[in-house]
């Protein structure tokens, strides 16, 4: 399946059922009225989040979405049905914009979130609704309202508790798919991860945690270049990530504050949230050549990176440890806050 994150799609709600102007007319009655009923609610249109959905690909192919116009009002009293209701259903991590694709509406980040997006209609009311002393046998009868219609836009923002960064050919995708059992593709040229791909770590029966790809940043990429700028918000979510650093380039450093201008280019929240730095590839290389590769990063990002080798898979275990130990003090630090905000109970 195509992998799609953004998607631009028009939304109708029904429009009401038109009221009803009638009068009863029966042999033997008397003086019968008025009995035209009123016309019934046009649908509204949800967004709904769901499970086993991954992309926005389904919204490609059909783009105009419109729920049912609400039923007319008729004699004898009879009321016209409310149309149905039209849902969207999204990926979990799916965010809804404007048409000016700045104004957030909704940010649905679990199973079953759902959101009305569009209004359906009132129906109009029959001319039973203006009987009155005064008025025996109104004729007048109200149309149904129009339904809202707007233009939205739906972003994908993948759902993953750790991100791989890093330039192009960094080793992003080889290391996913020796710490998981993803399959992403692998090749020995720069920009072949065009997609941004998912894996599930398994660390043991308590310690699981999910590892976002996406594909290699270069310079200016907070500004459109080359293929960064689209897939960063997936890295947005993620609350640890992983920097990794071909150390067979020529300048690694600069490599790394490539990386880093991008990320605070891009938004200072991401910019600020915990990254642990791995020099990639050191199976390439001597000891004595990664060493001063990896103090030159050292001098820079102010850590002592890890050494990977995906390739063999030397260093993989420690990284993945020290992610899932950062992502268990932040859960212990959330914990913390919740407690501090309830304050102290015997329950």
């Amino acid at each position: 399946m195509k992998f799609l994150d953004q998607a631009k799609v028009y939304v109708k709600a029904g429009h009401g059922g038109n009221g009803c102007a009638s009068f009863r007319r029966e042999a033997y009655v008397e003086f019968g009225g008025p009995d035209g009923g009123d016309g019934g609610r046009g649908g509204h249109v949800y967004v709904e989040a769901v499970e086993g959905l991954n992309t926005l690909i389904d919204f490609r192919y059909q783009q105009h979405h419109k729920a049912e116009r609400g039923g007319h009002g008729m004699g004898k009293q009879r009321h016209g049905r409310s149309g149905a209701d039209k849902v969207l259903q999204v990926p979990v991590g799916t965010q809804i914009y404007e048409e000016d694709q700045e104004t957030l509406i909704a940010d649905l980040t679990e199973v079953g979130d759902k959101v009305m997006v569009a209004r359906g209609g009132n129906g109009g009311w029959g001319n039973l609704r203006f009987k009155s002393a005064t008025n025996r046998a109104p004729r007048r009868a109200n149309p149904g309202e129009e339904g809202e219609e707007f233009t939205l836009w739906l972003r994908l923002k993948l759902l993953a508790d750790a991100g791989l960064l890093g330039l192009p050919n960094a080793g992003k995708s080889t290391f996913l798919s020796t710490a998981t059992a993803a399959k992403p593709k692998i090749a020995d040229y720069p920009f072949t991860t065009l997609n941004p791909g998912l894996g599930i770590v398994d660390l043991g029966p308590t310690t699981r945690f999910v590892l976002a790809d996406i594909p290699g940043l270069v310079e200016g990429a907070a500004e459109g270049v080359g293929l960064g700028h689209r897939f960063l918000g997936h890295v947005e979510r993620c609350k640890v990530l992983l920097h990794l650093i071909d150390c067979t380039q020529d300048d690694p450093a600069g490599a790394y504050k490539t990386i880093r201008s991008e990320l605070e280019a891009y938004s200072s929240e991401l910019a600020r949230k915990p990254e642990i730095v791995a020099m990639s590839k050191v199976d390439v290389l001597d000891k004595a050549l990664v060493d001063e590769q990896a103090a030159a990063v050292e001098a820079v990002c102010g850590q002592k990176p890890l050494r990977i080798s995906s390739a063999t898979g030397a260093g993989v275990k420690e990284a993945l440890g020290q992610m899932a130990r950062v992502l268990g003090q932040l859960v212990e630090d959330d914990t913390a806050d919740e407690e501090s905000e309830i304050g102290w109970s015997p329950l």
